[in-house]
C-alpha cells in the first residue's frame, strides 16, 4: 500500500459510470441501431474534445456531446429531432454506476475522495448527485473552470493546485487509457481501472496500478 497517497481522484464517465448504458436509450428510438450509435456516439465525444484542444476552439463536454450525437445520428443515416436529442442528451444525467462503486466508495469513506472529470459542471453535478454519490465526494473538479481538457499537464496542474497536494500524493484512477497515460506523465500515482481488459497504451508510461474493476482499491480500506 502507498502511504504517500493523501487523495483518491476519480475520472468519470467509464471509470464510475458505465457511458455504454445509453446505448439502451437508443435502442429505444431507433429500433436496431442502439449499439451503432451508442459507440460512434462515444467514440466521437472523444475524439471532438481532443479535436477541440488542439485547434483552440474550447466548448463545454455538454455541448460537444450534443455534437458528437448528431454525428452518430446522421453516419447511421437516422432522422433526429430536438426532442430525440434532448432525451438522449438527459440519459447522460442518469447513467448507471458500475456494481461495485457504490460498495467501494463507502469503504474509502475515511480518505479523501475526488471527481475530476472533462465533463462540465452541468453534466456532472445532476449526475453525481442523482446517483447519490454527493455526500461521498470531498469535492467535484471539472476542467471547464480552466478550459483545458485532460490529458494536457495544465489539467492535472489544475487538480494539483485545487487539493493543495504534491504530485506524487494523487492516486488518479481512470477506465480509459488516455487518461491514465497523461496522469502518469504528469507525475500522478495511477491506477488503470482496465475494465475491457485491454493492452496497456505504447506510450512508455505504465501504470502504477492496474485493476479490472475499482475493487482493487479496496486494499486503501
Amino acid at each position: 500500500m502507498d502511504s504517500q497517497i493523501k487523495a483518491f481522484v476519480f475520472d468519470v464517465y467509464g471509470t464510475l459510470f458505465d457511458v455504454t448504458a445509453v446505448k439502451e436509450e437508443c435502442e429505444e428510438l431507433y429500433p436496431g441501431h442502439g449499439e451503432a450509435i451508442s459507440q460512434t456516439w462515444r467514440s466521437k465525444q472523444v475524439e471532438y474534445f481532443m479535436l477541440r484542444q488542439l485547434m483552440g476552439n474550447y466548448e463545454t463536454l455538454y455541448s460537444i456531446t450534443h455534437d458528437a450525437l448528431k454525428y452518430a445520428l446522421n453516419e447511421n443515416k437516422l432522422k433526429s429531432s430536438k426532442e430525440n436529442e434532448q432525451h438522449l442528451l438527459d440519459a447522460y444525467l442518469h447513467l448507471p454506476l458500475y456494481q461495485e462503486v457504490e460498495k467501494v466508495l463507502t469503504a474509502l469513506k475515511h480518505q479523501k475522495l475526488v471527481v475530476f472529470s472533462n465533463g462540465s459542471h452541468d453534466m456532472l453535478d445532476p449526475l453525481i448527485e442523482n446517483a447519490g454519490l454527493k455526500d461521498l465526494m470531498s469535492e467535484v473538479l471539472s476542467i471547464d473552470e480552466i478550459k483545458q481538457f485532460k490529458p494536457t499537464p495544465a489539467s492535472y496542474q489544475y487538480a494539483v493546485d485545487k487539493l493543495n497536494l504534491k504530485n506524487e500524493e494523487v492516486l488518479f484512477m481512470s477506465s480509459n487509457g488516455w487518461d491514465v497515460s497523461g496522469a502518469k506523465s504528469f507525475g500522478f500515482r495511477t491506477a488503470w481501472i482496465n475494465r475491457k481488459n485491454l493492452p496497456v497504451e505504447e506510450l512508455d508510461l505504465e501504470p502504477d496500478y492496474i485493476f479490472s474493476d475499482l475493487n482493487g482499491l479496496l486494499k486503501w480500506e
